[in-house]
């Protein structure tokens, strides 16, 4: 019962997040472009669509960080890991530079690949390959332990 609650809830989280990201214009890579071009036309509109998330999510984790469960009575897990470690910089460098390139980050590409957007089917498509080359290359250089060794 517990596990059909959670795969609701997910479902629920997933379809109001897809919805915020269409109506917020965050699955139009030229909006997205145009927020990221600051010397250039910059269109600030999707700093409010950021500001609002934030604003939503630290009041959320205020609440969520004194609860043991969620409203669904599934475990509420918390993050822990707070340090800035050279794979954090190098990742969020190239994620940054893909998103900037592409005008997709992974939530969006995901949500306009839904529509039909055959861009964001190919950048998907491309994402799912560098996690898999990432994988594989973790998987070599660590042969034992690459089951266990968080990522």
């Amino acid at each position: 019962m517990q596990n059909h609650m959670d795969t609701v809830a997910s479902f629920i989280v997933g379809l109001i997040f897809g919805l915020g990201l269409v109506i917020g214009g965050m699955t139009d890579p030229s909006k997205v472009i145009g927020f990221l071009d600051i010397s250039g036309s910059w269109d600030p509109s999707l700093a409010f669509v950021m500001g609002g998330a934030l604003l939503v999510g630290v009041i959320a984790f205020r609440f969520a960080r004194h609860r043991t469960a969620n409203f669904f009575g599934g475990a509420v897990r918390m993050p822990t890991k707070n340090d800035i470690d050279k794979r954090m910089v190098i990742g969020s460098l190239l994620f940054g530079l893909g998103w900037g390139l592409a005008g997709f980050c992974p939530g969006p590409a995901i949500t306009s690949m839904g529509t039909g957007n055959s861009k964001a089917l190919l950048f998907v498509l491309a994402m799912v390959a560098g996690m898999a080359l990432f994988e594989g290359i973790e998987r070599y250089r660590h042969p034992v332990d690459a089951d266990t060794q968080p990522h």
